[in-house]
């Protein structure tokens, strides 16, 4: 119809990267129509990176962080280079030096502030550290206050609206990728089960509504994504919740797996040990009459953890899935069909990881709604950095405190 809306096609597309998938898989899979070709180079590829996933697991909780800051620095660069394609024809004076200042400027303050946050018997040992954490934030400002003067600087009477085009991508990308990295790696030191579960469940769905979709779907989920299915959607959600709710059972047994990452001033290393909390307890939960009847079992023994983890996995499965619309969105909205061509099959890392870092935001906000309480630990830390006479004061106040509430024994 005439007065149906054309397609925005006022934005350059980027260029097309080659297909890299590896010769030795083109020639293997030579035989195969591109629909089952592609099949197994995500398969094979999929199950590569699973396993590069356990490695690192296994490696501990120090290296995570690494790869979870590498996976930024990708992700960024994937975004920033997408806008530098798209108009590098104008020659913006600073924008990739800019940009990558700024990443550098805001993981400055992320880290810095996790730092001060997790490990202050460390800075309160160490005197650079200690003046560093005291000023981190004028730091922090002082840093992004010199990139900002020299965008302003930077500024081009002919390509004004431009930069600040550029500027805007840039904090939103920072936005979106560097505060949501930021937020994973909280979510670690919270215990590696806050992190393994939630991006397990996000890849456990991603794969199971690719398998329910190539093999069974037939209704088109939304215009977005043209190849998802509601039966992909369906089968995902309740194949991620069964999944999510097994991995869990596994993993609260251990502690490796359960207990926050902190730092051990005595023998100078960080440590995941500690006395499992009641969530990593096996508990007796009594059964509806209706189950009862139908199992035969009056109780089911569960950990407290399992429980939350249906929360866990019906995010990665209901919601997860609208990252993963916002990216084709975003890449459609610049006739693009990857952000990179870095994994054969899979595009770029954005790709991979478009859906995990909504769900970081969703784990971190339920963490600290339903999950995390007063930690003693860090008020003794915070009281030790005090002076002598604020640390009578509140000695006294509290030995008060307790007299009038009937303990004695001070």
């Amino acid at each position: 119809m005439e007065n149906e809306s054309k397609p925005d096609t006022g934005t350059p597309g980027v260029p097309v990267p080659a297909d890299d998938t590896p010769e030795v898989l083109n020639k293997a899979l030579s035989g195969l129509s591109s629909r089952w070709k592609n099949w197994w180079v995500r398969g094979i590829l999929t199950l590569a990176m699973i396993s590069f996933f356990f490695f690192i697991i296994y490696l501990g909780p120090m290296v995570l962080m690494l790869i979870v800051l590498c996976v930024q620095i990708k992700c960024f660069q994937e975004i920033i280079h997408i806008g530098y394609s798209v108009y590098h024809s104008y020659h913006l004076p600073w924008f990739r030096t800019l940009s990558w200042y700024f990443l550098l400027c805001v993981n400055y303050f992320f880290y810095g502030e996790t730092v001060t946050d997790y490990f202050s018997n460390l800075v309160q040992r160490e005197e650079p550290l200690r003046i560093l954490s005291k000023y981190h934030r004028l730091i922090s400002f002082a840093m992004y206050l010199t990139g900002f003067c020299m965008f302003v600087l930077s500024l081009v009477k002919k390509h004004y609206r431009l930069q600040f085009y550029m500027f805007g991508w840039t904090h939103v990308t920072l936005l979106i990728v560097v505060t949501q990295s930021h937020l994973i790696i909280h979510n670690l030191f919270e215990g590696m089960i806050w992190f393994i579960v939630p991006i397990s469940c996000v890849i456990c769905n991603d794969i199971m509504a690719y398998m329910f979709g190539f093999f069974f779907g037939r209704t088109p989920l939304i215009k977005l994504s043209p190849k998802k299915t509601w039966e992909g959607f369906i089968g995902g959600f309740f194949s991620t919740v069964v999944f999510g709710i097994l991995l869990s059972y596994v993993m609260a047994g251990y502690s490796f797996f359960v207990c926050p990452v902190e730092f051990n001033s005595d023998h100078n290393s960080f440590e995941v040990d500690c006395e499992p909390s009641d969530l990593f307890q096996l508990q007796d939960y009594a059964l509806p009459a209706a189950l009862e009847s139908f199992t035969g079992w009056p109780t089911l023994r569960l950990y407290p953890f399992q429980i939350h983890s249906i929360s866990l996995s019906a995010f990665a499965s209901l919601m997860g899935p609208f990252g993963g619309f916002f990216a084709s969105g975003f890449k459609r909205a610049f006739k693009i069909k990857d952000f990179a061509n870095t994994i054969p099959g899979h595009g770029g890392i954005m790709d991979r990881f478009d859906c995990q870092y909504l769900m970081a935001t969703f784990v971190n906000v339920y963490i600290a709604s339903f999950i995390r309480g007063p930690n003693p630990a860090k008020v003794v830390q915070q009281l030790l950095a005090l002076r002598l006479d604020q640390q009578l004061h509140i000695f006294n106040s509290l030995k008060t405190h307790l007299t009038e509430r009937g303990l004695s024994a001070l």
